[in-house]
């Protein structure tokens, strides 16, 4: 079995910030990578940030600079740093493993909503 959780969201105005989590259980060589994807309904999910177990961090254009992906320990929980948000940052974000945002296998994620 594997999963998702997310957890952390919620309502905050523009400039300040927010902390998300994510628990995945699953197989290890399954959980190389884990990474943050929002949504924003009607519209295709956008890759946030990853990191992988060789310590390489990755960011989507639009968050570079603001937002911070770690991986404590290298082990299963993830956290999404997200200072000076903006309203463009609202959306119900995701983690995911590289395997299973493959598959198109998601979890309930978690809603962020920026008001200016």
């Amino acid at each position: 079995q594997v999963s998702f959780v997310e957890s952390g969201g919620g309502l905050v105005q523009a400039g300040e910030s927010l902390r998300l989590s994510c628990v995945a259980s699953g197989d290890a060589w399954r959980l190389w990578s884990l990474g943050w994807y929002r949504q924003v309904p009607g519209k295709e999910r956008e890759f946030v940030a990853s990191v992988n177990t060789d310590g390489q961090h990755f960011y989507g254009d639009s968050v570079k600079g603001r937002f911070t992906v770690s991986r404590p320990d290298y082990a299963n929980t993830l956290y999404l740093q997200m200072n000076d948000l903006q309203p463009e940052d609202t959306a119900v974000y995701y983690c995911n493993s590289h395997i299973f945002a493959g598959r198109n296998f998601w979890g309930q994620g978690t809603q962020v909503t920026v008001s200016s």
